[in-house]
């Protein structure tokens, strides 16, 4: 669900208008594209692979980082060299220098010279509602809507949109693999208009990319934990497989600050699962109920590391000592955060969230559904955004810009030294058309192709 005041939000418009080439390099252009024969074009396509079949072969000509380059003190470039990979049963089991000879008969693909980074992880998003995937559909009007209007518009829409609910979020779970995304986490209505029917849907379409995209559930009341009563429900969701208890704004919708965040908690004390709450007040009665919570969590120690305060605009509103008691609060007892990187008057404390030690997470709420229309599904594009509000312009900060799409991992640490990829580490990946991650964070790098648990889920690949 999408920041209701969105009437303070600048649209930002991230992709930038390519350059045209001067008339020399198009004239050579053509002269090569003048040496290829269709045969030999019809030759390079027979070589090109959009699947692999088998779980253990070498990538080559993968460029990697290698540490950073300075100048007076400054980090003022990424050094990158060119390397090859083994990939055996999802994970990276050897990377070597180019020049190293392997007598094996495994089979080998080229990566061309892409970059490899982190395969990224779309933290926040609702697959079980969307327009995507059918006939281009605007949100009506919300100048004027509450909360409230904005649950009594859905309560229509909801049955509307059941149909084609499973197609649809399988649609969005291709555009999010196109974009590098592998990993995502997604809210799904738990409502008296859909009973437990969203989930079934989602939960279906999950199991139709099971070997191909990995995604947690959190049963979402998007209607009001207590102004729907759907705690029943909710359990229900927790039997089914649900990874994660959800709720909203319990003094704006319920209306009843403790008794909506007390039921919430319960059910996930019960069911043993962790807590994914949306909080969009700024109003003191969303400063308070963060501090609410992190003294349950505080006096429940199974909840500790188990809670995530999605959006959480409270925090923009505090400042000084408040401010850093919150963060602090939230840092001992383990919180992450999910933030959609929002731009308007108030500015989230995303920096010094992460300084303190919490897991700061991104996604993109919505594709395009009746509260947004703006999302594209790249998390290349929500880095690129923190970057700019956050002022990080330079190498080293376009480098660290990085970390909210990866779920906070990055090829090389503060020192420029690699610490990704590693031997043993999950072959989550994706290889970009840019010549280091500050490049690909600052230019929104194009995806060549994207690798989960080392099987190519999008793109293609050269035959070595």
């Amino acid at each position: 669900m999408q920041h209701l005041q969105s009437a303070s939000r600048r649209t930002f418009l991230s992709h930038s208008a390519k350059i045209t080439a001067g008339s020399a390099l198009l004239a050579a252009g053509m002269a090569s594209a003048a040496q290829h024969s269709p045969a030999s074009d019809a030759c390079n396509n027979a070589n090109r692979i959009h699947q692999i079949s088998v779980d253990h072969y070498r990538l080559r000509n993968v460029r990697l980082e290698e540490g950073f380059e300075q100048q007076d003190g400054d980090i003022v470039a990424t050094r990158t060299g060119l390397w090859q990979l083994e990939i055996k049963q999802g994970k990276i089991i050897s990377i070597t220098e180019m020049s190293h000879q392997h007598n094996d008969a495994l089979p080998v693909f080229d990566a061309e010279g892409g970059l490899l980074l982190p395969a990224t992880r779309d933290m926040h998003i609702h697959l079980d509602k969307t327009f995507y995937g059918g006939p281009w559909r605007a949100p009506l009007p919300r100048k004027g809507k509450t909360i409230m209007d904005m649950i009594a518009r859905e309560q229509v829409l909801i049955p509307q949109l059941l149909p084609t609910s499973q197609q649809r979020a399988e649609a969005i779970i291709g555009l999010l693999q196109s974009k590098g995304t592998t990993v995502a986490r997604s809210h799904c209505n738990i409502d008296p208009v859909s009973g437990l029917k969203s989930l079934e849907h989602l939960q279906r379409a999950l199991e139709k990319h099971r070997g191909d995209f990995s995604c947690e559930i959190v049963a979402f009341p998007q209607h009001g934990l207590l102004h729907s009563q759907v705690e029943g429900l909710m359990r229900e969701a927790m039997q089914m497989g649900v990874q994660y208890v959800g709720g909203l704004d319990p003094t704006n919708v319920d209306g009843a600050m403790e008794k909506s965040l007390d039921s919430m908690f319960q059910i996930a004390l019960d069911s043993q699962r962790g807590v994914d709450i949306h909080l969009h007040e700024t109003s003191p009665a969303g400063v308070a109920a963060i501090k609410y919570m992190i003294k349950t969590v505080a006096e429940n120690p199974a909840l500790k590391g188990k809670v995530t305060l999605s959006h959480g605009f409270a925090l923009s509103t505090l400042n000084g000592n408040e401010l850093n008691n919150v963060i602090e609060g939230l840092s001992a007892q383990q919180f992450s955060v999910a933030s959609t990187v929002p731009i308007g008057a108030l500015s989230m404390p995303l920096p010094a969230l992460s300084e303190k030690g919490v897991l700061v997470m991104t996604g993109t709420d919505s594709v395009v559904d009746h509260w947004s229309p703006f999302g594209t599904g790249s998390m290349l594009e929500k880095a690129n955004l923190y970057a700019q509000l956050y002022r990080l312009s330079d190498e080293f900060g376009l480098t660290r810009a990085l970390a909210i799409a990866t779920g906070n991992v990055l090829p090389l640490d503060d020192h420029g030294k690699r610490q990704w990829p590693a031997v043993n580490q999950e072959a989550e990946m994706m290889l970009v058309d840019a010549s280091c991650s500050a490049e690909a964070v600052a230019r929104i790098a194009e995806v060549k192709a994207t690798f989960h648990r080392g099987k190519l889920v999008f793109g293609s690949l050269q035959r070595a």
